[in-house]
């Protein structure tokens, strides 16, 4: 059966805010095809199933650096007027009891597999981390050219910076 999201677009929707993975309440309304009005509606009906380590609303200053590293516009410029709540893996389950729809069940299905498959990725580049350091504690003494090799393999690891377009009038491509 084919997903009714693709995984690559909900992993790209997921963000680290106070060290937990979330989803903020527009990009899980978008998802589920509803407004993130009603979504949030729908939640605050229901709040006893809404802990704390459910789902939390963002700081002014936990949005500021949203807006900066996403781009999306401000609240001054037709964006929020108030800050999002961000939803939690377990957040996210609950909502699909809460929007009770067929899309919202199918919705869930592909968040919570995209969750696993994140988690999957950082516990075995964990175990690869471990084995590396643990090769080149054996063999590093040995060879310098070990050495490098552990230190490719390192940078490999490390996650590339995704490169940013420029935003706004009258910049040219050299600068």
């Amino acid at each position: 059966m084919d997903a009714i999201v693709p995984m690559e677009v909900v992993k790209s929707r997921i963000y680290l805010i106070r060290g937990q993975k979330v989803l903020l309440d527009s990009e899980l309304a978008s998802l589920y095809g509803v407004t993130t009005a009603n979504l949030n509606k729908a939640v605050k009906r229901n709040l006893e199933r809404f802990p704390a380590d459910f789902m939390f609303q963002l700081s002014d200053v936990e949005m500021g650096n949203l807006i900066f590293q996403t781009g999306t516009s401000s609240s001054g410029h037709g964006g929020r007027r108030k800050l999002p709540y961000a939803f939690t893996e377990q957040g996210v389950a609950m909502l699909s009891s809460v929007l009770n729809s067929a899309r919202a069940v199918q919705v869930n299905i592909a968040i919570m597999r995209a969750f696993v498959q994140m988690r999957e990725l950082a516990l075995s580049n964990r175990e690869l981390a471990r084995k590396i350091d643990e090769l080149e504690k054996k063999h590093a003494c040995h060879d310098q050219q070990f050495v490098a090799v552990f230190d490719a393999i390192r940078q490999l690891m490390t996650p590339a910076e995704r490169k940013r377009r420029k935003i706004g009038f009258g910049q040219d491509e050299g600068g």
